[in-house]
């Protein structure tokens, strides 16, 4: 299996390791996701995948088969019922896969025994998204002419992708940055699927002003590079893909660990040119542009009202791509029936949009709420 990198979660986790500081020596961010082979933790995950034939989207294209690639860890339980009671799904952010949440930063805080998604006690499941690792995307050869997917096909990809595995019911689903936005529409799109849903990252409204205009400006600069040639090049745009992931890691860092890492210019250049040396080379143009561009019919605010399962979202006051001073959370959370909404304080431990990733920021919140909503005999 390649890791070309992991393009680990590049709404979730691309932002990881450069948030990450003195926690790993990576360069990938920790919010949008980029993850080396030596964040990934070492677990013993089982690989899977489904075809759906003949998959439809929401633009009414059609590919005549749709993989998707997952990974799990632990073993399903049925109740006497018969029903799966133990199944967790985890999303990972743009530009992920399946690895993005094996980071340690967020797997050893909450996968080891004794911890509260013990893969002793959970069944973890892991997929890689409609464009993203080892499922159908562009690159692997309709290049521009990939169906334009966006987060209602992803959801109900994952719905047909469980059921195929025949998994019924979801104790959690845990979801980062697109998966944050992924969680609410599965909260909309089958309510009573899940026990409990936790998005961490993200806002559920339109995706607007400057979130929308830095992925816009992602987007037109790969096109505009004349090497991108409608997207049948001959070599990646490179000019156009540094420009995005410029942006990119502007937009999900963390002003306070980027300042102790380079606490000068010339370790700031350094890094910038480390960095973007190998985010680039882990990239592909009509990927990126794909992924990025997933998000610009999504908002699940007008039917928040229809989630009925117990929510816990999280944000960090540092999250440059969810600012909190605009207000959207403290408005939104009072729509949704059984939500609760916390706004992490900006601390030495906080990654900036990548703070979704760190899990011993906000893991005994999670705690908490998945003992409040452990399902009653």
């Amino acid at each position: 299996m390649q890791l070309r990198i992991v393009l680990a979660a590049f709404a979730a986790t691309l932002l990881t390791a450069l948030n990450a500081g003195s926690q790993t020596h990576s360069t990938a961010p920790a919010g949008w996701s980029f993850a080396t082979p030596a964040q990934t933790a070492n677990r013993p995950t089982e690989d899977g995948a489904v075809v759906l034939p003949n998959f439809r989207f929401g633009t009414g294209e059609t590919l005549p088969q749709l993989k998707l690639h997952y990974l799990t860890l632990g073993t399903p339980h049925r109740n006497a019922a018969g029903h799966v009671d133990n199944a967790v799904l985890l999303l990972h952010g743009t530009g992920g896969n399946a690895h993005s949440l094996l980071n340690p930063l967020f797997s050893n805080e909450l996968f080891s025994p004794g911890q509260m998604l013990d893969i002793t006690k959970y069944f973890l499941i892991l997929p890689d998204d409609i464009g993203h690792g080892e499922s159908s995307k562009p690159s692997d050869g309709l290049h521009a002419h990939f169906p334009a997917y966006d987060y209602d096909d992803m959801v109900r990809s994952q719905r047909m992708m469980l059921d195929a595995m025949k998994i019924d019911h979801l104790r959690l689903i845990l979801g980062t940055s697109m998966g944050c936005m992924q969680t609410f529409v599965w909260g909309e799109t089958y309510p009573g699927f899940a026990d409990a849903l936790a998005p961490f990252a993200c806002l559920p409204v339109q995706i607007a002003g400057r979130n929308r205009m830095m992925r816009y400006m992602a987007i037109e600069a790969v096109k505009q590079d004349p090497a991108w040639m409608g997207g049948e090049y001959k070599t990646e745009p490179f000019q156009g893909l540094r420009t995005a992931a410029e942006m990119v890691m502007i937009m999900g860092s963390s002003p306070l660990q980027m300042q102790k890492q380079a606490p000068t210019r010339e370790l700031a250049e350094k890094f910038v040119d480390e960095t973007l040396k190998q985010r680039i080379a882990a990239l592909d143009a009509n990927d990126m542009i794909y992924y990025l561009n997933a998000s610009r019919n999504y908002d699940p605010s007008p039917n928040l009202e229809k989630i009925t399962a117990p929510v816990l979202w999280i944000n960090s006051a540092d999250d440059y791509i969810n600012p909190p001073e605009l207000g959207i959370a403290e408005k939104m959370v009072k729509r949704i029936p059984n939500g609760r909404f916390i706004l992490i304080p900006i601390s030495d431990a906080t990654r900036g949009h990548g703070t979704h990733t760190v899990a011993a920021v906000w893991k005994s919140y999670l705690g908490e709420f998945l003992k409040s909503t452990e399902p009653k005999p």
